[in-house]
C-alpha cells in the first residue's frame, strides 16, 4: 500500500546525535560522519529546547528500569519509518483522524504498541518543556538512539524461532545452545520469549558477532551473515573489534537518519504525532534555524 504524505519536520539529522552514542558509552567518536545533508544541524534545538536530551533520555532510563524490551522496539520504530519514505514519522500515523495510516501496513503490525505509546508521552514532557517545536521525527530519533545507549539488544519471541528447533533443530546452530533453548521455548506455539544476545543481553556491545561466531544466533536471517562467504568478513570483524563496530554502528546510522529528511515548509511539527494536524494546524518555517545551520557549518 502506497505510505501517506509526510508530515513532520525533521531538523536536526534523524539520530546525527548517534555519533555522540560512541562517546556516551565510553569510546571515541568515529574518524568520520556521513556529510551532512543541506539544512540539518547537530546543534538546531541547544537554544529551541535545551533540555530536549535530557527530557529523553531521563525518561526512558525510568521506563526501560521497569520494560527493558522497549528500547529494541523504539529503535525498530526508527528504521521502519526512515525506510519509508524516509524519516518523517509517518509510521506514527494511526489514521484516526487522517486517512490511512501506515500503523496498518503489513510490515509495521508486529511494531510494539509500547513504542508508539512512549513517543507520545516523550512528546508531551518536551511540549510541556519547550513548547511545540520539537518534531515529532526527531522524538523517534533521538528515543532510537538513547535506546541504543540505555540498553541491549532486546528480545525475541519463541515463535519467531522455534523453526529452526522443530520437529528437528538447525543443523547450523550450535548443539548446545539450541538444547538450552528448547528449555525456554519447550513447543513450538509457546509465548515465552528470550534474550537475543546470551552473552551481555542488557549491554550495547559487539557480543551479537561473537554470538553468531559460535552458532548461537537465533534467527537464521542473523545467522546467515555468518554463513554467508559475503557478509562472513564483516561479522568477524565486528566480533573482533569492537570500536570498529561502534563506530560503524553509529555512521550507518546517521546515514539512515537522513534519507528524504523534511525541512523548512516541506512539513509541520504535528500538535499529535499519531495524525496530522488539521486545516489550521501549526505549520513552521525554519528559515532562519537552517541559517543558522549553514552559518555552524
Amino acid at each position: 500500500m502506497a505510505p501517506p504524505p509526510s508530515s513532520s519536520v525533521c531538523i536536526v539529522v534523524c539520530l546525527a546525535s548517534a555519533i555522540a552514542l560512541l562517546s556516551s558509552i565510553n569510546h571515541a567518536r568515529a574518524q568520520t560522519a556521513p556529510p551532512i545533508a543541506p539544512g540539518l544541524s547537530y546543534t538546531f534545538y541547544s537554544s529551541k529546547c535545551p533540555n530536549l536530551e535530557t527530557i529523553v533520555r531521563n525518561h526512558l532510563q525510568q521506563t526501560f528500569n521497569s520494560d527493558v524490551g522497549l528500547a529494541a522496539g523504539l529503535l525498530r520504530l526508527h528504521f521502519h519509518d526512515c525506510f519509508v519514505q524516509g524519516c518523517d514519522a509517518s509510521v506514527l500515523l494511526d489514521g484516526s483522524a487522517s486517512g490511512p495510516g501506515e500503523q496498518s501496513a503489513p510490515p509495521n503490525l508486529t511494531l510494539r504498541k509500547a513504542a508508539f505509546k512512549a513517543i507520545n508521552d516523550l512528546r508531551a514532557l518536551i511540549d510541556q518543556s519547550c513548547g511545540q517545536v520539537v518534531s515529532c521525527a526527531d522524538v523517534v530519533a533521538l528515543a532510537a538512539r538513547d535506546s541504543v545507549a540505555l540498553s541491549g539488544i532486546g528480545i525475541a519471541h519463541c515463535t519467531s524461532f522455534t523453526n529452526r528447533l522443530y520437529p528437528t533443530q538447525d543443523p547450523n546452530m550450535n548443539q548446545s545452545f539450541g538444547k538450552n533453548l528448547k528449555l525456554t521455548c519447550p513447543a513450538s506455539n509457546t509465548t515465552n520469549t528470550t534474550v537475543n544476545d546470551i552473552r551481555t543481553p542488557n549491554a550495547f556491545d559487539n557480543r551479537y558477532y561473537v554470538d553468531l561466531m559460535n552458532r548461537e544466533g537465533l534467527f537464521t536471517s542473523d545467522q546467515d551473515l555468518y554463513s554467508d562467504s559475503r557478509t562472513k568478513p564483516t561479522v568477524t570483524s565486528f566480533a573482533l573489534n569492537q570500536s570498529l563496530f561502534f563506530e560503524r554502528f553509529a555512521y550507518s546510522m546517521v546515514k539512515m537518519g537522513q534519507l528524504s529528511v523534511l525541512t523548512g515548509s516541506q512539513g509541520e511539527i504535528r500538535a499529535n504525532c499519531s495524525a496530522r494536524n488539521g486545516g489550521n494546524g501549526f505549520l513552521w518555517s525554519v528559515i532562519e534555524g537552517i541559517e543558522e545551520s549553514v552559518n555552524a557549518f
